[in-house]
């Protein structure tokens, strides 16, 4: 398969200090003039930051690609050299392909003038013919909703309009390469959903794209590869589930196995201490879940003293709000437990969680009228569920963000009356 975006060793340095000091006064300007004359440059202090370090990467020809990593990472800087906004400082990269881009509010627009102006005007730098724009244009208009305001300068636009009509003109030309920034975070909820299914179509008709997001299950969704950056540099590159699971999980220092092989440090008391606790699928240790299969939470834990106890847990999602608590209501723990290694999986069904990150506390308990614990411990462990996005979920075919900690597929009937 042909290669859309290569690029091979990528670096892009900044210079930030002194020598880019902000406009001042006259005086100011003359004294930094006078000592650069005086002392030369060599005096002057700066900082040279690395936004890219060494990045590499190729893309294929109709690959659906996500590009994710905190503030300053380094993603919009990829963007602006694959587009030749900025150039390299090392490296290079190859596009081949006619490309649509969209990295931030009206890129490419002309503030004064109109809304249907500048959809020929980014049309023809496309290298669109004017009987395709006119073709695709009541498709434009209709989807960025600006009909009233198509023959006004969009210099008078809302953030809101400029970012859809913006949207609607790199989606709809239908460019071979299409590289998105994050900023679909300025529409609406409505116009988010419609943007997302435009790329889903956008990626199914064979067209490459590469997608900045900050909405981790956009990218695990729509994208089948993803690339993780970290300080400029490229810390992962394979399939979107795992890579989105291995970004969540390490903003939360939280990953899908804890040990504690010391019983004498582990959590607990002179009644039971916990020895491990892991996320599971077909006895597999897992950091990302499909939605549509269920996910086991397996503990274990040694009891050092006969006692009445009994294993529990506790869901929570990526805000901290608890989805759920459950306890092991199996009639065995209604008699005290005897000294010995006991190891309990909690089972989570599938169609149940929506998508998203949750992490579990876990904890070995004796009940009265509260619960009290001998041992456990909060935020052990962690996991990503995501949709495939083939139809079969409760989502259906819908392809906007669905609220919620749980999203249940539910039987439905309709009768025709």
């Amino acid at each position: 398969m042909a290669t859309a975006i290569a690029a091979e060793g990528l670096g892009k340095r900044y210079r930030i200090g002194e020598l880019q000091a902000s406009y001042g006064t006259l005086r100011e300007s003359l004294a930094r003039a006078t000592r650069r004359l005086v002392g030369g440059f060599h005096q002057h202090h700066y900082e040279e930051i690395w936004a890219l370090r060494d990045v590499s990467f190729g893309i294929p020809q109709g690959q659906v690609v996500g590009v994710i990593g905190r503030n300053g990472a380094g993603k919009s800087t990829l963007l602006k050299v694959l587009t030749r906004i900025t150039t390299p400082t090392q490296g290079r990269a190859e596009i081949r392909g006619r490309v649509g881009s969209l990295l931030e509010v009206g890129t490419g627009f002309h503030p004064e003038l109109t809304g249907r102006e500048n959809i020929f005007l980014n049309g023809s730098v496309l290298g669109m013919k004017r009987r395709e724009i006119l073709r695709k244009f009541p498709e434009i208009v209709e989807f960025a909703g600006v009909e009233k305001f198509i023959d006004t300068p969009v210099k008078r636009y809302s953030s809101g309009m400029y970012v859809r009509l913006a949207f609607a003109v790199a989606a709809h030309l239908e460019p071979e390469i299409l590289l998105v920034d994050e900023v679909l975070a300025v529409g609406d909820a409505e116009f988010q959903r419609r943007c997302l299914g435009r790329m889903q179509d956008f990626g199914a008709s064979g067209r490459t794209v590469l997608f900045v997001s900050h909405n981790m299950q956009a990218v695990a969704r729509l994208c089948e590869r993803t690339i993780l950056l970290d300080e400029g540099r490229i810390v992962r590159d394979g399939p979107s589930p795992d890579v989105v699971a291995q970004y969540l999980q390490s903003g939360h220092g939280i990953g899908s196995s804890r040990e504690w092989p010391d019983v004498e440090t582990a959590p607990g008391d002179d009644v039971a201490r916990m020895s491990w606790v892991r996320v599971v699928q077909d006895d597999e240790t897992v950091d990302t879940v499909d939605v549509r299969r269920p996910v086991g939470v397996e503990m274990a834990f040694r009891v050092l003293r006969e006692a009445p106890l009994l294993p529990k847990l506790k869901l929570l999602n990526a805000e901290g709000d608890v989805v759920f608590n459950a306890l092991d209501t199996d009639s065995r723990w209604q008699d005290p437990v005897s000294p010995g290694e006991y190891v309990s999986t909690a089972w989570i069904p599938g169609n149940l969680l929506n998508e998203g990150f949750f992490t579990v506390d876990v904890g070995v308990v004796w009940l009265g009228l509260k619960l009290h614990a001998h041992t456990g411990a909060a935020n052990v462990v962690s996991f990503h569920v995501y949709d495939p996005g083939e139809g079969d979920t409760a989502r259906g075919l819908f392809s906007g963000r669905l609220r919620g900690s749980v999203r249940p597929l539910l039987e439905w009937t309709t009768e025709e009356r």
